[in-house]
């Protein structure tokens, strides 16, 4: 398996940059998911490592070979797609073996191949099935199962499991993790849903507009979000954000507004105060609370019930959505008052302007 390298890499169409400046090292045998919205540039991304798209600039590296100018087959990777791409009129054996027809492999090897394949992905009672007698999962597997007969030096999977409903969603992603780490395969996964990003992925790569936000573990990305764009796309429910300014009194620091004085500890407890700057706080790091001046006032908007605790999504002054969790069977009325109280230490400051955390590099 690979170790890849991306370095440099611009991907532009006409005047628009799909992909400006990606530097980026995927490990040997890691599991790399590569999150963002539509547009982002993640698909891009895998396809400039396949050699499906040419980049506009920049190099690709496998093993600290440059691979920029060979052909997909030559790269030796292999693609899982959003759906199960299988020749309708094979059968799941025919199209696995479809992998392995220019290999100059015996018929004998081949079918040895073939078996093992279907046999890692749980397959082999459907290999003489065509697609359309397989269930979307079914197919799935099948797809894989021609990614793993090859060999490849790595496995790319552009949003494989968006196309199936969220119970064998969730069974799948397991699967291919646990894959994954069987083979010891260097994988690229591409995705939109941060739940299956943090919990596939060794490390998570979050792209927005072209450019790669933040990588780092899902817990890193998860505590420790570097830019706003990274704190409001990770994590459900998602962030809450209030502006206001950090101020010094008495050598201790305070976020404030017109609405909340709160004290700020932890790693922002001794960053310059500056005017203008962005509160981030997560639902669980918040409670209900009575009035107070470090507490914010609320409207409660709706309440989702989850069973083992209750959302209760709130505007805050600023006509802005705020969710702070409560105990499981919270009832209230929308329209009522609620405050909420949160832990100082537990928020995350950003610059309004750079959109950059504080205390990190813009």
């Amino acid at each position: 398996m690979a170790n890849v390298d991306l370095v440099n890499i611009k991907k532009t169409y006409g005047g628009f940059d799909a992909v400006k400046d990606l530097n980026l090292n995927i490990r040997n045998g890691e599991l790399l998911v590569l999150l963002g919205p539509s547009g982002c540039g993640k698909s891009t991304t895998m396809n400039v490592i396949a050699g499906l798209t040419d980049p506009s600039e920049g190099r690709i590296m496998f093993d600290g070979a440059d691979v920029t100018a060979k052909s997909p087959h030559q790269r030796n990777v292999a693609m899982v797609f959003q759906n199960a791409l299988l020749y309708p009129h094979l059968t799941a054996r025919q199209n696995i073996f479809m992998s392995l027809k220019r290999s100059g492999l015996s018929r004998s090897d081949i079918d040895a191949r073939v078996i093992e394949a279907a046999g890692i992905v749980d397959v082999t009672r459907q290999l003489d099935k065509f697609p359309a007698q397989l269930s979307g999962g079914e197919r799935q597997r099948v797809a894989t199962a021609k990614a793993i007969v090859r060999n490849p030096e790595c496995f790319l999977l552009d949003e494989p499991l968006s196309a199936l409903d969220a119970s064998l969603r969730l069974s799948l992603r397991s699967e291919l993790a646990n894959l994954q780490k069987r083979l010891g395969a260097t994988m690229i996964f591409v995705t939109h849903d941060q739940v299956e990003a943090m919990t596939m992925g060794d490390r998570i790569g979050v792209m927005a507009r072209g450019q790669l936000q933040q990588i780092g573990t899902p817990l890193e990305i998860y505590n420790e979000p570097a830019t706003l764009f990274v704190a409001g796309f990770v994590g459900a429910p998602p962030m809450n954000f209030l502006r206001g300014a950090l101020v010094d009194d008495g050598g201790r620091r305070y976020f404030v507004n017109e609405w909340v004085r709160l004290p700020v500890g932890g790693a922002f407890a001794d960053c310059a105060p500056q005017p203008d700057v962005v509160l981030g706080i997560r639902p669980h790091q918040t409670q209900l609370a009575g009035a107070g001046p470090g507490n914010l006032p609320l409207t409660v908007y709706a309440i989702e019930q989850l069973g083992n605790e209750t959302i209760v999504v709130c505007d805050n002054p600023a006509d802005e959505k705020f969710r702070v969790i409560a105990p499981a069977g919270f009832v209230a009325a929308i329209g009522d008052r609620v405050d909420a109280a949160m832990d100082g230490t537990k928020v995350r400051l950003y610059d309004l302007q750079s959109e950059q955390a504080l205390g990190r590099a813009a």
